[in-house]
């Protein structure tokens, strides 16, 4: 298979600030993703894993190490890859489908194609009957459907995923790994899906990368997720082969888990990287 992206030895070290040491928050590590994997990265909370994605993007230059887009060295923002964030993203002042008409607008795309091309991908999602709807008058299931249109209108080879269903509620969660399923299995985009959720991780994914706790987090385990697809991430759950894999992912994650949670409770926290070291 094709190689879609690949981190290599990638170390992010920032500057401390206001007489704090340095702080590294991911150290020397190599991923790959071939064309049409779906990745999961898990790792217990502040292990750098939205670190990875933000290099990943282009968006933050490693202190250490490469990455590479298709055999193509990275320089400066990733324009292959689509990236969906934690955080609401949607403009406010602009209804659903202007939203997702504004990338085909910077671009350059003819307000009429993109119009079209905006309410071809509202009703891929479900949403073409609230397509004039402003982002308040949205539930928070629609608002994460428009970004997902927003962010697939632009066909990115690469689909870069920061926790997009944290906020939500468990049944509404349910039905947008669904959702996401169903529009990964049309075209079979490149994902890198953070999430802190190991039931997420093993319901989507095709495989499950697990980094350690920080600071200084590496990759300590990759996992294949040999479950059939089509899957229904709900139904998935309830296979002995999922409970295995989740047995067996967990014995990995466990003492992570443990020490991150140990490091807020009985050590200082460093101060927030301010400037980061080249």
């Amino acid at each position: 298979m094709k190689r879609a992206l690949r981190l290599d030895g990638v170390t992010c070290t920032f500057a401390g600030r206001g007489g704090n040491a340095d702080y590294t928050a991911v150290a020397h590590v190599s991923l790959e993703v071939t064309e049409g994997e779906f990745v999961c990265v898990v790792g217990p909370t502040g292990c750098g894993k939205s670190t990875l994605l933000n290099v990943a993007a282009g968006l933050l230059a490693p202190s250490r190490g490469g990455v590479s887009v298709f055999g193509e060295n990275l320089r400066g923002i990733n324009t292959r890859a689509g990236y969906l964030f934690q955080s609401e993203a949607l403009m406010p002042w602009r209804t659903a489908l202007q939203n997702v008409t504004a990338g085909l607008e910077f671009r350059g795309i003819a307000a009429q194609e993109a119009r079209s091309r905006a309410a071809d991908w509202l009703r891929r999602v479900g949403l073409a009957a609230h397509a004039h709807k402003y982002p308040h008058e949205l539930s928070g299931g629609m608002r994460k459907r428009v970004a997902l249109a927003q962010t697939l209108i632009l066909d990115p080879k690469i689909l870069l995923m920061d926790e997009p269903f944290s906020a939500l509620d468990v049944q509404t969660r349910s039905l947008m790994e669904n959702e996401l399923l169903n529009l990964w299995a049309q075209d079979r985009k490149s994902v890198v899906f953070v999430t802190h959720d190991l039931e997420e991780a093993i319901s989507l994914s095709d495989r499950v990368v697990v980094m350690s706790a920080g600071p200084a987090s590496r990759l300590i385990g990759e996992f294949a997720i040999d479950l059939p697809r089509p899957r229904d991430v709900a139904e998935i759950r309830l296979t002995p082969r999922f409970v295995e894999l989740h047995k067996l992912i967990w014995q990995a994650l466990r003492d992570e888990v443990k020490k991150a949670y140990a490091n807020t409770t009985t050590s200082p926290q460093p101060s927030p990287p301010e400037v980061e070291r080249v």
